[in-house]
């Protein structure tokens, strides 16, 4: 017999000494509204002609507003300075960035310009006309 998320809720509400208004409280945390007929619902027996089956939606909001409620609102950081220093800047993140030290490859055009050097001793000159 697999828990249900009825019995999940019924657990989590026991073990933490929750009433229903904390339990809306948490709900509220996730903008999640609910009133307290409602939450009632999900508390009856399963033979019971009120009783209404728990969506995983509100079980999932209740469990993030849960976190929220224990731990507190988490403000987002930047992973690295490196990553601070390109927000400050306004740059792309790291992985879009190019690297640097790496040079743009040679076209064929751009070998075919090259002027004719030729070096005696440690002095180069430019030949013309080959």
């Amino acid at each position: 017999m697999a828990l249900t998320n009825n019995d999940i809720i019924k657990k989590l509400r026991v073990a933490l000494s929750f009433k229903d208004t904390d339990i809306i409280e948490i709900l509220k945390l996730v903008d999640y509204d609910i009133s307290k007929t409602e939450l009632s619902a999900f508390f009856r027996a399963e033979d019971h002609e009120k009783y209404v089956e728990l969506q995983d939606q509100i079980l999932r909001n209740f469990l993030n507003g849960l976190v929220i409620y224990k731990r507190g609102k988490m403000e987002r950081k930047p992973k690295s300075d490196a990553d601070k220093r390109a927000q400050e800047k306004n740059l792309p993140p790291k992985e879009f960035r190019k690297p640097l030290g790496v040079k743009p490859k040679k076209t064929e055009l751009s070998k075919s310009k090259k002027p004719n050097v030729t070096q005696i001793g440690g002095i180069r000159f430019k030949v013309k006309g080959k």
